[in-house]
Parts: C-alpha cells; sequence; structure tokens
C-alpha cells in the first residue's frame, strides 16, 4: 500500500528554487518513497541523534528530508547535500 505524502510549506518553497531537471528527479524519488520506501536508489537513512528525520537522495548532489508521521511521510527540505548537512537537528 502506498505512503501518503504531504508537503512542508518549505518544501514547496525549496521545490520551486530547484532546476527544472532535479525536480524531475525528485518526483521520481517521490514516487518510489511512496510506494517503496526500501527502493535502493532512495538511501534513507537517519539524521542527527534524535531518530524523528530522515535523508533520502535525489541524485549524487541532492537530498530530500522528512519524517514519519501516522499517516505518512511529511517532506520537509529539499536542496544540495552541502545545504543540509547544515540543517541537522
Amino acid at each position: 500500500m502506498a505512503k501518503k505524502l504531504t508537503f512542508a510549506l518549505s518544501f514547496k518553497r525549496d521545490y520551486q528554487k530547484l532546476p527544472k531537471a532535479i525536480q524531475q528527479k525528485l518526483e521520481k524519488q517521490l514516487y518510489f518513497l511512496a510506494q517503496n520506501p526500501k527502493h535502493p536508489s532512495l538511501r534513507i537513512h537517519r539524521l542527527g541523534d534524535s531518530g524523528l528525520y530522515w535523508e533520502f537522495c535525489i541524485d549524487r548532489f541532492y537530498r530530500g528530508v522528512f519524517r514519519i508521521g501516522e499517516e505518512g511521510f511529511e517532506l520537509l527540505f529539499a536542496g544540495t547535500h552541502k545545504l543540509i548537512d547544515r540543517w541537522k537537528d
């Protein structure tokens, strides 16, 4: 069964700032996240020590951050690996 994806305002803003080619890659990865969170291209792992936030790969240089909710995944941020590394709980 597919997971529900919800999008924080911050994620929507980040998405608009991404290059079109990265937006397309992100859309593909979001499909995998919803349908099969264990898909190998996502390379999901925890961020920080709290275990509340998770990261997935968009491509070699871009990442997305989400948290797991009761009904699915809440997407919080998307950006370069360098930007995401600066944001940690």
